[in-house]
This record gives structure tokens, sequence and C-alpha cells, in this order.
């Protein structure tokens, strides 16, 4: 697996996130690339930590021979993979394993995609971020309609809250249309837990209502945006928003073994009357959602978020401008989740529009995690470097200790 071809990455001849040094030698003669880059891409600035058999591989066989982890890893550098490793079952009834392609349910790892589809609207001026919800939806509590702003929804200092997701979700959706209006009304819903833009605090409500926004705006229902605009266009062959019929009948597709409080797993795909039981709160079976939205569950595989990461870079999706537009940081805040142990390397938690974007051993790299009931999910673009990394699992797992490791193994070389 090490080192197979993605797509090539051109990163550093579009001079994205700033310009190359030119080596003694010049650019190298129908390259495209310096001689500088030209030896940096090569096998020997790879850390054997990260290659087969190295630490970090070790690290996650010991998870999978435990039992502890179910999915897939793949590290990339300049578009090659370096490392590429599946375990477990994606549908252990019908005996089918995880492959490296294998299809998973992203949960909120899938909101960039959202900020993304807002930047390309605004791209072609049918957004303005300073707009308010009000400019482009109706229906919306005043509150909410004249103060909200496009930005803050992206940034998460919106201070939306859905006043009625407060435990698990019993209902079972059985359409596109009729998941689409509940997410409506649910936003109608809503109150502000703060004034906007006093402070940051994760809202997916926010990204759900950016999700309606770029329906309405497009004119496109969105996970059909999405599809055509972002995943066609960047080269994602097996990413789309399935509906429940489809992750039910099609072998491709991770099943979510959701933990239960007595150490079993259950396959929530199968079982739709389930929830996931481990924790404190009971975590909502995704997969009576129907369909993913704004707020998250689109699905992807760890070669087609190379793709992403290629295409994002090399300005496919978006020109220059907006690319930087749509990785650079705009607020900080406390990390999402719960608070990670003390790490020298790591900086306070930044929010661009859509993914995370931070800095680790003084390196810039965006990146989003998600988790569901039987499902945790992260992947992350390291810009000035040119690695990306995914993490895609179908078990419940505390990702952050992986996370951890992946940041460390990868920026040490250069800290």
């Amino acid at each position: 697996m090490t080192h197979e071809e993605l797509r090539p990455s051109r990163r550093s001849t579009l001079g994205l996130l700033g310009a190359v040094p030119l080596a003694a030698g010049g650019v190298l003669a129908g390259s495209g690339l310096t001689a500088a880059v030209a030896e940096s891409a090569g096998t020997g600035q790879i850390p054997q930590d990260l290659r087969p058999g190295g630490a970090f591989d070790r690290y996650i066989k010991d998870l999978a021979d435990q039992d502890k982890f179910s999915g897939t890893v793949l590290l990339a550098h300049r578009g090659k993979r370096v490392l590429a490793r599946a375990y477990g079952m994606a549908d252990q009834d019908k005996g089918v394993r995880n492959e490296i392609d294998t299809i998973y349910a992203l949960a909120s790892a899938s909101k960039p995609f959202t900020g993304l589809a807002v930047v390309q609207l605004a791209q072609q001026k049918k957004i303005k971020f300073h707009e308010t919800v009000g400019t482009y939806l109706d229906g919306f509590p005043e509150a909410i309609a004249v103060r909200v702003t496009v930005h803050q929804m992206l940034t998460h200092t919106a201070g939306m809250s859905d006043p009625r997701n407060t435990g698990p979700d019993p209902r079972i959706f059985t359409s596109v249309e009729e998941r689409t209006r509940d997410l409506a009304e649910r936003a109608r819903a809503q109150t502000l837990r703060f004034d906007p833009g006093t402070k940051k605090e994760y809202s997916s409500m926010a990204y759900e209502v950016l999700g309606e926004l770029v329906a309405t705006v497009s004119g496109q229902r969105f996970h059909e945006y999405v599809k055509e605009h972002i995943f066609t266009q960047a080269g994602m062959t097996r990413s789309a928003y399935y509906t429940t019929e489809e992750w039910q009948a099609d072998e491709r597709i991770a099943h979510p073994y959701m933990l239960q409080k007595d150490g079993s797993r259950i396959d929530g795909v199968r079982h739709l009357d389930k929830d996931g039981g481990a924790g404190d709160v009971p975590g909502t079976n995704s997969a009576r959602g129907f369909v993913g939205s704004g707020g998250g569950n689109g699905f992807s595989t760890a070669p087609d978020l190379v793709r992403f990461a290629t295409a994002l870079q090399q300005n496919d999706l978006l020109k220059q401008a907006y690319t930087r537009l749509y990785v650079n940081s705009k607020v900080s805040g406390p990390p999402m989740g719960r608070p990670p142990p003390a790490d020298p390397a790591r900086t306070e938690a930044f929010h661009a529009y859509g993914p995370t974007s931070s800095i680790y051993n003084d390196q810039h790299y965006i990146s989003h995690g998600g988790g569901i009931a039987g499902g945790s999910t992260n992947w992350s673009i390291y810009l000035d470097i040119d690695w990306v990394a995914v993490v895609l699992c179908n078990y419940d797992l505390d990702i952050e200790p992986i996370i951890t490791q992946e940041r460390g193994r990868i920026t040490a070389p250069y800290a």
C-alpha cells in the first residue's frame, strides 16, 4: 500500500499558502517543482514512525487487536499513500470486512462541506457573510432573523440552540422531504444561548440552517448540491449523502456498531429502534435520520478525503482567494468536545469557515472530527507540509489519543 498514487499534488506550484523557496538548481525542467520540493517529496523525508511497521502503524494495530478499533486509517504525503490500513468488519452479519475504500458515515466531519458550499456561493456573489439569516430565509424569530449572520453561523459564534435536542429522537424518517421539513421546523423553534458574536460555542443547528441556506440560494437540495459541486468536482467517486435505504443495501458502506452499557455492540442500521447506550446520555441512532444534512452525516472514504484535500489545495473547488478565505482562522475559543490533555505543541483552538484551523508544532492544519453512536471520524490537512491524515471508525471510540499520535508524528520533523 506504501506510496500508492491518489492524485498528484501541485500545491507548491500554486503558492496557495506561501511560496516554496527555490533551491540552487532552480526549477526542475518540465516538473513544475523546485529542486527543494522534489527532494522533500522523496522517501527520505517520511519519518520511520509513519511508515508501515512504524510506531503509528503498531499503535493502530494494537487497538484493533484489542477490538477497540474497527475502521480505516490513511496517511498521505504530497498526494501519495504512506500508510493505509483497514481493520474489523463493515457488516458483521454478512462477513464484509472494512477495506481501504470502505465508505463511512462522517457525522460532523462533513460540516466543512457545508461551509465550503456557502463559500462557493459567496464566490458567485449569491451570499454575503455579513448578511443575516432573514436576508435569505423566512420564518425565523426576529432575534435570529435580524441579528445572526452567515459569518457567525460558520464560525460557531451565533449562539443558536435547538431546544428539542435534549435526548435521543425516536422517530424514524422515511424520506428526504420529511427529514428536510423537520429540520426546518426545528431551526425555527430555536432560542439564542447568548448574544450573537460574543462567544464561541459549537452549534450543529447553525450548520443545519446553513444547509437550508445553500439549498434555497442554489435552487438544489443540499445533498445534491454538495454531490455535484464538491464531491464530483473533487473526484470523490464514493462520497455522497446516502439514505438509510442505501446504507442498508450497499455493502460498500460500513455499519455503525453502537456500544451498549453491557459492553455489547448493536448494528445501528439493522436495529433502527435501538440507540447507543455507552455514555451517560444515550446517543441517537443517526440511521433514523434517513439522510444527512448541513449539520452532518455525509459519507466518504479515506482515499476520497485525500482527493478532497488535493482538490482544495489545487484551487479546483474555489478560486485561490476564496480558498484562503475558507481555510484561514477566523475566531479562537475553547477546543470542541472535552478538553484535551496539556500539550505544549498545541495552540488555542481556531475555527475557519467549516473546518477547525489551528497550529500544531508551528504547522498550520485544518481538520474536523465527528461522532455518532457507533462511529468516530477525523480528517486533517496539514497545509504547510502537504500531509493528509484520515481516521474513520465504525465503533464508538475516544479518537483524541489517535489524533494526538498522528499530529505529533507528522509535525515533529518540522518542529
